[in-house]
């Protein structure tokens, strides 16, 4: 966030305004001394940054792995479709490893 921050120009009371927070709040997260912020605020986040798709991606599983939680954009997808949680469970259960992994979603994409 403090590169994008700075790359925009803004001041840590810019992003608290804007998302309603206190600016001690805003350092903090920034610091990595509080959790990263909630999944519509970092969306609010990407908005003021003009992040790219890509970039958002990479906001969101950051967050996740601070939080040390699924990214916050997967849970809603994932609870929504019994496939992907079936999905899921069998990679795991089987164990996949990354090379696995990357053959299924190139052959989705591929497919789409």
């Amino acid at each position: 966030m403090h590169e994008k921050r700075k790359e925009k120009g803004l001041i840590y009371r810019d992003i608290a305004e804007t998302l309603g927070v206190s600016i001690v709040y805003v350092c903090d997260v920034e610091k990595g001394r509080r959790n990263a912020f909630e999944m519509d605020k970092l969306n609010i986040l990407a908005s003021v940054f003009g992040l790219s798709d890509e970039d958002r991606t990479i906001m969101y599983d950051l967050a996740g792995k601070q939080r040390q939680e699924v990214s916050p954009d997967l849970p809603e997808y994932i609870m929504e479709n019994d496939y992907v949680r079936y999905a899921l469970r069998t990679a795991r259960d089987l164990n996949a490893d990354e090379a696995q992994w990357l053959k299924f979603v190139e052959e989705l994409q591929r497919r789409n």
